[in-house]
């Protein structure tokens, strides 16, 4: 008999929240980084934080999915240092990209390696935190499907690079945070439908969904601070929310040209000259 697969144990309740942490990510990240390339100051510091937003945001949305995956008749559990493993992996490869854009600029060569790499890692953290999952029975993926999920991480990846160096006021950056959350999510569920469980592979063992659930929401709780921590950093940053960042060279241009009326101030050594 073929086992029952489902991505959907608990109803919307799973992919929603999965949907919704990616997009956070997502938001902060691209805000993060387009304050570092739109202003400069402590330019290293802000790639990092929206590295790490959006590396733990993919990272929380694959294991809130994962949450409402079950296989039946068959337990599973994670293996520990294989999941924190592929919650570095995420901020790693992230990390990557972010920083070859916002050090190198938007060049069609950059952007694209950053990109391709970036999906590569992301497509790479969702099959190590597969391969962190155990079960009674071997579990094989779909050849096709697999290289379809890794096209989708690497397209979603190099929209998010080229909207962060890009998208200039806050709610087109929100709107390409959602269209980023559809992307990743996307690519999480194409992953999941290239499962493959061989018939016969599940066993009498009913499905451990509360302790799986409790293991994975004490995974959780570091990337859900950092995501926290970052929302405050940002949210205390009025460059970042208002986008204030990019009229700062209107700013700097009026105040070159003197009053609201625009005139050009007149410089008294100007007339030294004509005195002599």
């Amino acid at each position: 008999m073929e086992a029952t697969v489902s991505n959907f144990h608990y109803g919307a309740v799973t992919p929603v929240a999965a949907f919704l942490m990616a997009c956070l990510g997502a938001a902060l990240g691209l805000r993060c980084t387009t304050r570092a390339i739109r202003r400069g100051t402590n330019r290293v510091g802000w790639l990092a934080l929206g590295a790490v937003s959006i590396g733990c945001g993919i990272w929380t949305m694959h294991f809130i999915a994962m949450a409402g995956f079950t296989i039946d008749g068959m337990s599973m559990k994670y293996d520990s240092l294989t999941t924190v493993l592929s919650l570095l992996v995420a901020i790693a490869v992230v990390s990557v990209g972010v920083f070859l854009v916002g050090l190198r600029g938007p060049g069609a060569v950059v952007l694209t390696t950053a990109g391709v790499f970036t999906g590569l890692g992301v497509a790479a953290m969702h099959y190590l935190g597969m391969a962190a999952m155990h079960t009674p029975g071997d579990l094989g993926y779909s050849t096709m499907t697999v290289a379809l999920s890794i096209l989708i991480a690497v397209v979603a990846a190099t929209a998010a690079l080229w909207a962060a160096v890009s998208v200039h006021g806050l709610w087109v950056s929100f709107g390409a945070s959602l269209i980023m959350g559809v992307a990743v999510t996307g690519m999480h569920y194409t992953g999941m439908a290239a499962l493959d469980v061989p018939s016969g592979s599940h066993g009498a063992a009913t499905q451990s969904s509360a302790g799986m659930l409790s293991f994975l929401l004490v995974m959780l709780a570091g990337p859900l601070a950092a995501l926290v921590v970052s929302a405050v950093i940002v949210m205390f940053d009025g460059d970042v929310i208002m986008g204030s960042d990019e009229h700062g060279g209107a700013r700097s241009t009026t105040a070159a040209r003197g009053p609201a009326t625009g005139a050009v101030q007149d410089d008294p050594a100007s007339h030294r000259g004509l005195r002599t």
